[in-house]
């Protein structure tokens, strides 16, 4: 009955506990109450300190820019001590101040209590002021960092602070140590190494590069002569100082050296450059492949191009180092550009950006490097610059080509003193051509393993993987490897001398070899081959220049065989290069023909045997139609040809075959409004429609239909028409070249108002006439067959060589401005072209803002591409594209490649050899009661093979298939076949062939004399209608008469 009960004495702990707590809580109020006390008044204490010391620096300046107090080092030293004690960012000014200050006390003459630098050598003030002279020093280094020099503020701030750490980085400009103090150089130049290495500690070189990024890295550099000397003064000292150590040699490549241009910027403002032998040292560092990889990870791609322009820029400068360091400073920049290949192709994307160098890949955008890239481009064409190459190839260069002696050229017919120069032209040219023979003999006798030898191919190997890596450059490169004349003879004359035996059988074995060493013997082949490519002329007379030409040719032809059968891998690249220079030759060859006949054609090729491997699918017989057609005869090729259109034509359904027949296009056209109607009808179909079999049926004028029934001849007849009438230059949808009057498509062809739609038409019909074998002459200028080719897209494709074709005078014009001595400017040119166009003056703008952009003599070579590819490319861009788009509807861009420039005019026009009589016979038709044994016919042959000649012939065969020229697989695939009818009437009158007419034919019996009628024919059907003439003499006058005068067709 007295117990507490449970519930009290719970309640009773409960609210024990909570009292507890109430205290505890109390308590922590309190604590935190005094600690935010403490911390208020701790700030306000700050406050009230920094802002007493900041009055206290503020006075000390107002006192001394007023003068009422005198400086002296100590107290500058203290009121440093109290600035940097309180230096927050706001503080800069009083900073700016105190740099002042410091700098105007060590300028101050005969008082050494007045130099700062004079407390270092105080025995109590010693430590204190080298930590306060670091610190003033890195606040510097951390102020640069945020500066940009082409702001007049800033630029006057980075003055002051590059001043700060020039001045105490060196005991140079100390008047401490002048006179008595020399003594005293030791131990403050050690201070001064101190200071630099505590500043390298904490990130010099990285607030440097920031600088020298901020004023260099733009199109305009922004930073003043002496402020960059004193960047790279200041960069220089921790190098010096540590005796050129490595890890201070690799911050200095890293963080200096790889600054866009800046050996450029650096040339002409400060000698320094030149000086402390930087470039043999930077050189051996690089040398050892882990440190030059480990320069290269750390910069990346773009920055390793940069670092690899300022060395190319000091090899330039420093020739006699180059020249003793050679091999391994072609070593180093071998390996910093397989760098940047590899980087390139580790960093392909489908996010990516154009770099104006190494060409696309993932980059992150730099602008202000891109900015700078054009002057980085400049230090890289050192490396192909003249002076460059000749170092590097000095051994190559140095050999003499050895020359025999010629037989002298037979004397010439005059004695006028003026022939004289005549004469020691032609003793020159045969010395040349003897010197040239001379040096292509395969001589051997060099070992492969020599030091020489191994040193050209070291750098063959840094040019050619120079133009694997700089892409976007590689023109450039080529082009600048083709200023030194001799260096082409003498790399082929090196070439030659290789091996036990010299020659081509060295560079056959190092095909089947993976070794090191056969791969920098293949890089020489292929930069010999790429450089090759681009050398427009061996500066060689003629002649000389044939006999080189040849050889090189027949050399090719054997490398490429070889690799063909060998391709895989690196040798790809090989490949290429060989295929390249090859294709360069042969065009030039069908430019201009200097190569004997059959001269590409390879003798032990089969073309039965390559047609076999060719339905077999195999590789080999497709690349060599695919990369060498011109070594399989051109018929073949032609028959090659044939044989692929009409597989096409029974995979597409259009030829008829016993269980079907292929679909016909009817359509209907007006004789007068033959184009129209035409381009109506046809240029909606399909091209597989265009491709199949079009019968045609003509209305006169009157509105009747005509006789006869279309079995292709009609349909011919149509098409020749068609051709003729756009391509006359009349209708203005093409013009003609002066000279040679070859076709082209017209510039001002847009007053026709659906000019583009023509031009696509007209491609079609001349696709569609090459398609059936159907010949037409219609004679195009090389330049524009090109580009229906595609040449003009070709790395290596020229449009001066072209120019010729379009226009030999103006070609003749602008090559006499490359060739002008003097000062083009003189000329008055600029980059446009001013054109009459329809007795308008219109100025075309070569490049934007061209009009007022003058030529010089360093823009001329531009300026003639440039006017080239005007008026053969820009100038009929989308005619061109609109014919090529409708041509290449109906043939195939792969059939083309098999056949060069001039051999599609052949494939358009027919063969332009002599007519071969003998065949035409042999494949000729009769009707109308001729036959071979005919006297008519007897007659007619003899004719045209005793009496009449060349020109008449192909007048004659115009006449009857409206062609001069032949078809190129012989009259066998003439299309109809070539007939000959006997016809007793008037073309008005024949009804035909009837039994009486092909009797009295056959038995020589004339209805009346035929004497005053003329032979006719009708194209269409390539069919000549003969009278039966009485008399040879008869036939020989009305044939001469009736092919000069063009007598019309009539339909039969």
């Amino acid at each position: 009955m007295f117990s507490v009960p449970q519930s009290s004495k719970s309640d009773f702990l409960d609210k024990a506990r909570q009292a507890r707590e109430e205290r505890k809580g109390q308590k922590e109020k309190e604590r935190a109450a005094i600690l935010i006390q403490a911390l208020v008044r701790r700030f306000l204490c700050r406050c009230r300190l920094q802002k007493q010391i900041r009055k206290e620096v503020d006075d000390y300046f107002q006192a001394s820019e007023t003068g009422t107090s005198k400086r002296n080092a100590l107290s500058i030293f203290k009121i440093a001590r109290k600035l940097l004690f309180i230096y927050r960012p706001e503080d800069k000014m009083k900073f700016e101040k105190l740099c002042r200050a410091i700098l105007a006390s060590m300028e101050v003459e005969n008082e050494p209590k007045v130099w700062y630098v004079s407390l270092a050598l105080s025995k109590d003030l010693t430590i204190p002021w080298l930590k306060q002279i670091k610190d003033v020093l890195w606040t510097c280094c951390q102020l640069l960092k945020n500066l940009k020099p082409d702001i007049l503020q800033d630029n006057k701030l980075v003055t002051l602070y590059l001043t700060m750490l020039v001045t105490f980085t060196d005991t140079l400009t100390w008047r401490i140590v002048r006179g008595k103090g020399e003594a005293l150089r030791p131990a403050l130049t050690r201070i001064c190494e101190n200071i630099m290495g505590h500043l390298n500690q904490k990130g010099f070189y990285s607030i440097l590069q920031i600088l020298l990024t901020n004023g260099l890295a733009r199109s305009k550099p922004s930073l003043s002569k002496g402020t960059l000397t004193a960047i790279f003064t200041l960069s220089l000292r921790p190098v010096i100082a540590a005796h050129f150590s490595e890890n201070l040699l690799r911050s200095f490549l890293i963080h200096i050296m790889s600054v866009p241009a800046i050996i450029s910027h650096l040339n002409v403002l400060t000698p320094e450059v030149k000086t402390h032998d930087l470039l043999r040292k930077f050189i051996l560092f690089l040398s050892r492949e882990e440190q030059c990889l480990d320069i290269c990870v750390c910069l990346e791609g773009s920055h390793t191009l940069c670092l690899l322009g300022n060395l190319i820029q000091l090899g330039y400068l420093n020739e006699k180092v180059l020249e003793e360091e050679a091999n391994h400073f072609v070593k180093d920049l071998t390996d910093m550009l397989s760098y940047c290949q590899r980087y390139v192709s580790q960093k392909k994307s489908n996010l990516t950006h154009w770099h104006p160098v190494l060409g696309w890949f993932s980059q992150t955008v730099d602008y202000g490097l891109n900015e700078s890239m054009p002057l980085v481009t400049k230090q890289l064409q050192h490396l192909w610059g003249v002076s460059v190459i000749r170092t590097l190839f000095s051994d190559v260069l140095s050999k003499k080509l050895e020359s025999q002696e010629p037989t002298p050229p037979p004397p010439l017919p005059s004695t006028s003193q003026n022939n004289l120069p005549v004469k020691n032209l032609f003793k020159r040219a045969f010395q040349k051509s003897a010197s040239v023979r001379n040096i292509l003999k395969p001589v051997g006798g060099k070992r492969v393993d020599s030091a020489e030898v191994q040193k050209v191919c070291s750098i063959c190997v840094l040019y050619q993987t120079a133009l694997s890596t700089l892409t976007q450059i590689r023109l450039q490169i080529l082009t600048g490897l083709t200023h030194l004349d001799d260096l082409l003879p003498k790399l082929w004359a090196f070439i030659c001398e290789l091996g036990p035996q010299g020659g081509l059988k060295l560079f056959m074995e190092c095909l089947n070899n993976d070794t090191e060493e056969s791969k920098q013997l293949l890089a020489m082949l292929m930069l010999f081959c790429d450089y090759r490519q681009c050398s427009r002329t061996d500066h060689y007379l003629l002649f000389s220049e044939h006999i080189l030409l040849i050889v090189k040719g027949i050399f090719v032809l054997k490398m490429l065989f070889c690799v063909l059968e060998n391709a895989k891998g690196e040798k790809l690249e090989l490949f290429h290069s060989v295929h390249g220079w090859l294709m360069v030759l042969y065009e030039r060859d069908c430019r201009r023909r200097f190569t004997p006949d059959d001269h590409w054609l390879r003798k032990d090729l089969k073309p039965s045997l390559l047609f076999q491997e060719l339905e077999k699918g195999k590789k080999r017989a497709q690349l060599l139609l695919q990369y060498i057609p011109h070594v399989i005869p051109h018929k073949n090729r032609v028959l090659l040809f044939r044989n692929i259109v009409t597989k096409e034509k029974e995979n597409l359904g259009l030829v008829e075959t016993s269980s079907a027949s292929p679909h016909v296009t009817h359509i209907t056209i007006r004789r007068s409004r033959m184009l129209e109607d035409g381009y109506d009808q046809l240029r909606r179909l399909p091209v597989n429609s265009i491709k199949g079999v079009i019968r045609v049926k003509f209305v006169n004028d009157l509105g009747v239909d005509e006789a006869g029934i279309d079995q292709d001849g009609v349909f011919k007849e149509f098409l020749e028409e068609i051709i003729k009438k756009v391509f006359n230059p009349a209708l203005n949808l093409f013009k003609t070249t002066s000279g040679n009057e070859r076709l082209y498509p017209s510039p001002t062809s847009y007053i026709h108002e659906n000019h583009l739609q023509l031009f696509e038409f007209v491609g079609k019909m001349l696709g569609k006439a090459v398609y059936e074998g159907i010949v037409v002459d219609v004679p195009f200028a090389s330049f524009f067959l090109s580009q229906v080719l595609g040449h003009h897209h070709s790395t290596f494709y020229s449009s001066i060589d072209e120019l010729p074709s379009l226009d030999s005078e103006f070609y003749k014009n602008l090559t006499s401005i490359k060739r002008y001595d003097g000062d083009v400017g003189d000329l008055g040119l600029t980059l446009s072209y001013d054109e009459d166009v329809m007795g308008q003056l219109v100025c075309h703008e070569l490049i934007p803002g061209g009009k007022t952009m003058p030529v010089t003599n360093e823009n001329k070579i531009s300026y003639i591409h440039l006017m080239a590819h005007f008026r053969m490319h820009t100038q009929i861009k989308e005619q061109t594209a609109a014919f090529i788009r409708g041509f290449r509807s109906i043939i195939n861009t792969e059939w083309l490649h098999m056949f060069s420039t001039p051999e599609v005019q052949r494939l358009v026009s027919g063969d332009n050899a002599e007519i071969d009589l003998d065949d035409l016979k042999k494949h000729t038709v009769y009707y109308g009661g001729f036959h071979s044994s005919h006297r008519v016919i007897i007659w007619l042959w003899d004719i045209l093979s005793s009496d009449f000649n060349a020109e008449e012939r192909a007048m004659f065969l115009k006449f009857v298939t409206s062609c001069s020229r032949p078809p190129l697989l012989g009259f066998a695939y003439l299309k109809p076949p070539f007939s000959i009818r006997c016809v007793e009437v008037s073309d008005d009158q024949d009804t035909g062939d009837t039994l009486g007419s092909v009797l009295r034919g056959f038995f020589t019996i004339r209805k009346k004399e035929p004497g005053g009628r003329l032979p006719t024919s009708s194209t269409c059907f390539n069919l000549l209608k003969l009278p039966n003439y009485s008399k040879k003499s008869i036939l020989r006058d009305k044939l001469r008469y009736a092919i000069s005068m063009n007598t019309g067709f009539e339909l039969s």
